[in-house]
């Protein structure tokens, strides 16, 4: 007859031990629980017990802090860790340490013992630990405890020991970027650089330059040699914000280098050999995308070996306070004056949809805090100032008040310099962006005037064969079969 498991159980809540014990002797376990890390020490030091089920707090020390001594005493015992502190270096802590697996509290019945029974029967693997960052607290960009954000952290604190390639979904303003910082802070890369680029920010003809470099003279303007961004990243991660947005040729010439491991910069000959982690994230769906042939399947599935979904705000309301009490204490740190929300005021924010996620909820409490001189903020001036983002939102997205071609273009051309943080773009960049605005321009108008080259040149204040010259080199298609 075989021998029950004999699971140990160490958590300071009795009701909890109770839970357990009926829990797991009902799936025929042995079970011994105890309220202190003294007697579960004691335990695994004599031999005791096939897995190891232990709270963070305990009245005598905390459980993560005996996970080493466990590795180092029994390397073939797994761990199970609990926790109601809910943060994400709880989570790449316990993971770091050797956990099997963390779980939050109030953690689901039927997910730990489901757990419980892969512990036990899975082969037990080693991979190696990167360690937490020297000074890492839990004061992190990642905030709140909701059961929708431990599944986040569950994620991040798995990927800290590998390379794989990460695809981070989720609406604008859930903080896609703060993940991706994470998961390199968290992992054996930290040392090396962190570098970000957004798809969205940088005009078509930029992409390969900015991604791959170029030479000197390799285009006009070129008066240097410029390293692209995964030059930029190597032997470090290379953050592709919004690749739903990357234009189908460029996503060609990536999905060569992820195949590849290889580069060779715009106007150069020789292959580069690439050393970089690939995280990218995206607003859109790109299944969807994929399926419509606006983007690449190939590379989709390349990028999507590990796929994290941000939740939006409206789904983890339960954060709002932590996020609220966040936002308040940085920008008293700023030098802003230290501010409160009262409960009603608290209430009005989990109430709200807020369609702009974490970003809008960072605004709106800075404006709240640099435009109300009391110290407590109430219900009325919460509900006075959403009652104008709807407003300001629609105002701004349905082109209510007309944007000129100047502020757009100069809109577009911020986020460009935005996107390159300190460091500037590749030299000529005058032509570039000049090469960049031309082509829509003229295909724009051949649209409007029917194909009509005549017309066309007309409008644009063009000679006709000069018109005709620039549609050659542009590669503009023009519809056939119309007088032009």
């Amino acid at each position: 007859m075989t021998t029950p498991a004999t699971i140990l159980v160490a958590d300071d809540d009795s009701a909890i031990r109770t839970v357990l014990t009926q829990a797991l002797s009902r799936k025929g376990y042995e079970v011994r629980t105890t309220g202190n890390t003294a007697t579960l020490w004691r335990w695994v030091s004599d031999g005791d017990g096939d897995l190891v089920i232990t709270d963070v707090a305990m009245p005598d020390g905390n459980g993560l802090d005996l996970l080493p001594q466990i590795r180092k005493r029994r390397d073939d015992l797994r761990v199970i860790v609990m926790s109601a502190q809910n943060t994400l270096l709880t989570a790449v802590k316990a993971a770091e340490r050797g956990a099997f697996e963390y779980l939050p509290k109030p953690f689901d019945l039927p997910e730990l013992l489901d757990v419980v029974d892969r512990a036990l029967t899975a082969d037990l693997t080693r991979s190696e630990k990167t360690g937490v960052p020297a000074g890492t607290d839990d004061k992190l960009p990642l905030i709140g405890r909701s059961q929708a954000m431990q599944t986040v952290y569950r994620a991040i604190a798995r990927l800290t020991a590998t390379d794989l390639s990460v695809l981070i979904s989720g609406e604008s303003g859930t903080g896609k970027e703060l993940v991706a910082r994470a998961l390199h802070e968290f992992s054996k890369r930290r040392s090396g650089p962190f570098v970000a680029i957004n798809m969205a920010a940088i005009p078509r003809d930029l992409i390969e330059s900015e991604l791959f470099g170029h030479e000197k003279g390799a285009f006009t303007g070129a008066a240097t040699r410029y390293a692209g961004r995964f030059e930029q990243a190597q032997g470090g991660t290379l953050f592709l914000d919004e690749i739903g947005d990357m234009p189908i040729e460029a996503q060609t010439r990536l999905l060569r280098v992820l195949q590849e491991g290889e580069y060779t910069t715009v106007g150069g000959r020789t292959p580069i050999r690439t050393d970089v982690r690939i995280i990218s994230a995206t607003h859109r769906d790109l299944r969807q995308q994929a399926a419509q042939g606006l983007f690449r399947e190939d590379l989709y599935y390349r990028l999507n070996v590990v796929p994290i979904r941000l939740p939006p705000l409206r789904e983890r309301r339960e954060d709002i306070p932590d996020l609220v009490g966040h936002f308040l204490t940085s920008m008293a740190r700023e030098g802003l004056e230290s501010k409160s929300l009262t409960p009603a005021a608290m209430a009005v924010l989990q109430r709200y949809s807020w369609p702009g996620n974490v970003r809008e909820l960072e605004n709106l409490i800075r404006r709240l805090t640099a435009l109300y001189a009391q110290d407590a903020i109430d219900a009325a001036d919460v509900e006075a100032e959403l009652a104008d983002a709807p407003v300001a939102a629609a105002h701004n997205l349905d082109g209510d008040r007309a944007e000129s071609l100047s502020e757009t273009v100069e809109r577009q051309l911020r986020r460009y310099f935005d996107s390159h943080g300190d460091a500037l773009p590749a030299q000529g960049l005058y032509d570039r962006v000049l090469r960049e605005v031309e082509r829509p321009l003229i295909s724009l108008t051949l649209a409007a005037t029917n194909g009509n080259q005549v017309k066309a040149a007309d409008l644009l204040g063009l000679n006709r064969n000069t018109l005709r010259k620039k549609i050659r080199e542009l590669d503009i298609p023009v519809v056939r079969g119309i007088n032009s």
